[in-house]
C-alpha cells in the first residue's frame, strides 16, 4: 500500500512539474505530427504568448515551430514572419534559413530569399559553433528533425517537419539541403530574369468559380468539356466542423455546367454521394467521363491524416457513393491527386510511399478489367528530391504536373509539362498511333520536361491544370493572389490557337481547281478531321508545333494524293518567339505552310514528270528516283487501282525501233515499281513508240505559247517550228504516262463477292518524296 502511494506521488509531482506552456507545446507537436497544421499553429501561438520575452530560446523555438505549421498549410506570410522571428532570436536551426528563403521566394521577395539561401549555405559550411541559452547559459544539444506523417491535400514541403529544439549556430547538414539552397539561389536569379520575357498566355481569375475561401484543382469533364468540377472549402460544404489542417471547413467537390448559350451556370455541390464530412480533394475522370477518381482524407483525431484515392461512377447525372482504390498495402503513406492516361489504362498519382526520389513522387498503376495492380515510379526524369504532384493529361498525350524541386521554379509548386509523354512509356496508347503511321520516329527520343512561362507560373503555388480537349485553353489553380494566406483560387487561361496554319490547294494535274474535293487530316496530337475545300480549290486549318500531320486529298474521278507536314522540330520556345514578334508586328501574318495536291484524273493519261532514260537506251537514270518514288507512293495510297504504264518516243527513227525502245522503257519502269512492292498484276507496260504524239493542252499552251492548244505534235507540225522549238516539241513527245484501267482491284473474289480491304498502317519512309519537312 505504501509502495502504491509513493508511485502516485511521483506521478503527481511529474505532472505538476509540466508547465502550461510545455503542455501546449506537446499538444502542438502532436497536432503537427498528425497533420493538424492550423491547430498546431494555434497551440504554438498560445504557448508563445505565455512565454516571457526574456526566454529568448523558448520564443525562438516556438517561432520556428509556428513557421513550420503555417508553411505546411500554405499560410506563407505568417510562415515568413515566424521564421524571421526565429532567426532574430538566434534560433538558427539547421533548416531555418532554408525554410525562410523558400517562403520568401513564394512571396516573390527574390532578393531577400537569395540572402537567406546564402546565409544557410554559409552557416552550414562554417565550423561548428555553440550558442548558449540566454536563460540557463548551458550548452543545448542538437537533436535530429523528426519526420512527421501528414495528411496529403497540398504539400508545401520536402516532407520534413522539425519538432526538436536545436540551438546551434551551424553544423554540417545533409548535402541534399545544400543542393536545395543552391537551386533556390538559381531560381531567384531566373525568376528576376523572367520578368523581361514576353509570353502569349493570357491568365485571369475565374471569378464565377471562386469563393472567399479556397477553391482549387479544377477538372473539365470529358468528352464535351461542358462541366467543370473542383474542390472548395466554402461555407456551403457539408458538416460544421472546422478543419484542424487548414483552419477552414473541410473540402467538398463542387461543379458547374454550361447552359445552351455556352455560359457557365451557378456553382453547386456535386450530385450524388461524392461529398461527406471528410475532406474531398483533387479529382479527375476516365477518358469517357464515366468514372471519377478523387482524393479523400478521412478525419481521425488520433491518427495522421492520410490521403487516399477513391472512385465513383456516374449514372445519368448522378455520381455513386465513392469506394476506395486499394493501391498498396502500405497504410502509412499518402496516395493523392489521381489522373487517368488518355487510353484509360493507367492511373497516375502522387505519393510519399517508400522507394521514391524525394518527398512526394509521381507514380502510376495499371487499370485492368479485374482491378488495378503493378505500381511503377515515373523515375528520375520526372521526380526530384522535392515534391511532384497534381499530374494531368491532354488527349494528345502531353503530360502536366507541378513540382517544387526543379529549375527554373518561381516559388512553391510550378507547372511543368512533357510533350507527348505517352510515347516515352510504352504501356500507353495515344489516340492516333503516329509511329505506325510513320509520322515520327519515336526511337531515341529524349524525354524533355519544360517549364511553363509567366503568367502560367508565379511566385505562389501553381497546380491542378485542366484543358478543354485539344484547345489551348482551360483552367488551373494558384495561390498567387491571396497575399500569402494560402487560399488557392481558380484561374482560366488561353493561348493563341492560330499562330501556325497550313494552306493547301487541290487541283487537277493540269491546273484546274477541284471545288468538290475533300481533305482528311490526322495528326500525332489526336487530330482527325475532314475539310471541304473552297470553290477555288483551297483550304486552310490551324496546326500545332511538335505535331506531325498526314493530309490526304480525295475527289470523285481522281486518285487520292497525300502530303506530310512535319512540325516535330518546332519547339514551344520557337512559338513563343514567333508570337512575341507577331505582337510587335500585328500586320504580319501568322506562320503558314503551303501544300499542293495535284490529283491525277482517272479518265485521261497522266504525265509522270521527271523520269529520264539514258540516250538511246531503256536504262533509267538515277535522277528519276524522285519521280518514281512519287509514283510508288501514289499507287500505295490507291491500292484498288490498276494502271497502264506507257512510254513514248519522238518521231525520229523507224517505227519498229521506237516501238521496241519504248516497250523496253515501259518495262523498266514497271520493274522498278514491282521492286518497291507494287503487285505485278496491277501494272501493264505499253510501248507506243511514235504512234501517239502529244496533244497540246491549254496548260502547255500557257507554258509554250508557240504551241496552239489542241494541236497534235506530229512530225509535219514540228517541222514547221524553229530548231529550238522543235527540240521542245520532241521532248514533249518523249514522255512516260500512266492511265487508270480499273479501280476495283482486290475488291472482289473469283465469285464476284465483295472483299473488304484489310486495314494496314501506312508507313512513310524517311526519304519519301511526298513528305514535306519543315525546319
Amino acid at each position: 500500500m505504501l509502495k502504491n502511494f509513493s508511485l502516485l506521488l511521483v506521478i503527481f509531482i511529474g505532472v505538476s512539474a509540466c508547465s502550461p506552456v510545455d503542455r501546449l507545446i506537446r499538444r502542438g507537436d502532436n497536432a503537427l505530427a498528425i497533420g493538424e497544421y492550423a491547430e498546431a499553429a494555434a497551440l504554438y501561438q498560445r504557448a508563445y504568448r505565455q512565454t516571457p520575452a526574456k526566454e529568448r530560446e523558448q520564443r525562438g523555438r516556438l517561432s520556428y515551430k509556428m513557421g513550420d505549421a503555417y508553411r505546411c498549410y500554405g499560410n506563407v506570410a505568417k510562415a515568413v514572419g515566424n521564421y524571421a522571428n526565429a532567426a532574430r532570436y538566434y534560433y538558427t536551426d539547421t533548416l531555418t534559413w532554408l525554410r525562410l528563403g523558400d517562403m520568401q521566394r513564394v512571396m516573390g521577395a527574390y532578393g531577400e530569399a537569395s540572402k537567406s539561401y546564402q546565409n544557410f549555405i554559409t552557416e552550414s559550411l562554417s565550423p561548428r559553433k555553440e550558442i548558449f541559452s540566454q536563460s540557463s547559459k548551458k550548452v543545448v544539444s542538437v537533436r535530429k528533425s523528426q519526420r512527421a506523417n501528414r495528411k496529403k491535400k497540398r504539400n508545401m514541403d520536402y516532407d520534413t517537419v522539425s519538432v526538436a529544439t536545436p540551438i546551434l549556430k551551424s553544423k554540417n547538414v545533409d548535402p541534399k539541403y545544400l543542393e536545395i539552397a543552391r537551386r533556390g539561389l538559381l531560381n531567384c536569379e531566373a525568376a528576376l530574369e523572367s520578368r523581361k520575357d514576353v509570353s502569349a498566355y493570357t491568365v485571369r481569375q475565374a471569378v464565377l468559380f471562386n469563393s472567399p475561401r479556397a477553391d482549387y484543382s479544377p477538372a473539365l469533364l470529358p468528352t464535351e468539356y461542358d462541366q467543370i468540377y473542383f474542390s472548395t472549402t466554402r461555407r456551403q460544404t457539408q458538416g460544421n466542423d472546422i478543419s484542424g489542417i487548414t483552419g477552414m471547413k473541410t473540402g467538398d467537390v463542387f461543379f458547374s455546367r454550361k447552359d445552351e448559350k455556352g455560359n457557365w451556370k451557378r456553382v453547386e455541390p456535386a450530385e450524388g454521394g461524392i461529398n461527406t464530412i471528410d475532406d474531398e480533394g483533387a479529382c479527375s475522370f476516365s477518358p469517357d467521363g464515366s468514372t471519377m477518381y478523387l482524393t479523400v482524407c478521412r478525419t481521425d483525431a488520433k491518427y495522421p491524416r492520410m490521403a487516399e484515392i477513391w472512385q465513383s461512377t456516374r449514372s445519368d447525372a448522378t455520381w455513386s457513393k465513392p469506394t476506395q482504390v486499394k493501391i498498396s498495402a502500405d497504410t502509412l503513406s499518402d496516395y493523392a491527386h489521381p489522373a487517368v492516361s488518355p487510353d484509360g489504362k493507367w492511373l497516375y498519382f502522387s505519393s510519399n510511399m517508400p522507394g521514391g526520389f524525394g518527398g512526394y513522387d509521381l507514380w502510376r498503376i495499371r487499370i485492368g478489367e479485374h482491378g488495378i495492380g503493378g505500381v511503377e515510379n515515373l523515375g528520375p526524369e520526372i521526380n526530384t528530391d522535392g515534391n511532384e504532384e497534381f499530374p494531368a493529361f491532354r488527349p494528345n498525350g502531353d503530360f502536366y504536373f507541378s513540382s517544387d524541386g526543379r529549375t527554373p521554379n518561381w516559388g512553391g509548386l510550378d507547372l511543368y509539362y512533357v510533350p507527348q509523354f505517352t510515347k516515352h512509356f510504352r504501356g500507353e496508347d495515344v489516340l492516333f498511333d503516329a509511329e505506325q503511321a510513320g509520322l515520327v520516329d519515336t526511337l531515341h527520343q529524349q524525354l524533355v520536361v519544360e517549364h511553363l512561362p509567366t503568367p502560367m507560373n508565379s511566385q505562389g503555388d501553381d497546380f491542378g491544370i485542366t484543358f478543354e480537349g485539344l484547345h489551348n485553353r482551360g483552367f488551373f489553380s494558384s495561390s498567387r493572389s491571396t497575399g500569402g494566406r494560402g487560399w488557392d483560387k481558380i484561374f482560366e487561361f488561353s493561348y493563341p490557337e492560330r499562330l501556325l496554319t497550313v494552306k493547301g490547294w487541290v487541283y487537277e494535274q493540269d491546273g484546274y481547281e477541284l471545288p468538290s474535293a475533300q481533305v482528311y487530316i490526322v495528326g500525332t496530337d489526336g487530330t482527325n478531321q475532314k475539310i471541304s475545300v473552297l470553290p477555288n480549290g483551297s483550304f486552310e486549318t490551324p496546326v500545332q508545333p511538335r505535331v506531325n500531320y498526314l493530309l490526304m486529298a480525295v475527289c470523285n474521278g481522281f486518285l487520292n494524293v497525300r502530303q506530310q507536314l512535319r512540325l516535330d522540330t518546332i519547339s514551344q520556345a520557337d512559338v513563343e518567339r514567333a508570337i512575341a514578334h507577331q505582337n510587335k508586328n500585328p500586320r504580319k501574318d501568322a506562320t503558314q505552310y503551303v501544300l499542293q495536291f495535284p490529283l491525277p484524273n482517272i479518265s485521261i493519261p497522266v504525265l509522270v514528270r521527271g523520269i529520264y532514260y539514258q540516250f538511246d537506251k531503256a536504262a533509267i537514270t538515277d535522277s528519276s528516283s524522285v519521280a518514281l518514288n512519287r509514283l510508288v507512293a501514289l499507287l500505295k495510297e490507291n491500292p484498288n487501282v490498276t494502271i497502264e504504264l506507257a512510254a513514248h518516243c519522238d518521231y525520229r527513227g523507224t517505227d519498229a525501233y521506237n516501238d521496241r525502245l519504248s516497250q523496253q522503257r515501259a518495262e523498266a519502269v514497271v520493274a522498278y515499281l514491282v521492286k518497291q512492292g507494287i503487285a505485278r498484276d496491277r501494272l501493264t507496260p505499253m510501248g507506243y513508240g511514235k504512234r501517239r504524239p502529244k496533244v497540246v493542252t491549254p496548260k502547255l499552251h500557257a507554258e509554250y505559247p508557240f504551241l496552239a492548244a489542241g494541236d497534235t505534235l506530229m512530225a509535219e507540225r514540228i517541222s514547221l517550228l524553229r530548231p529550238a522549238q522543235q527540240e521542245i516539241a520532241n521532248a514533249l513527245n518523249r514522255r512516260t504516262e500512266f492511265r487508270v484501267l480499273r479501280t476495283t482491284y482486290g475488291l472482289f473474289d473469283r465469285n464476284g463477292n465483295y472483299v473488304a480491304p484489310a486495314a494496314k498502317p501506312k508507313k512513310l519512309e524517311a526519304d519519301d518524296p511526298n513528305a514535306v519537312d519543315i525546319y
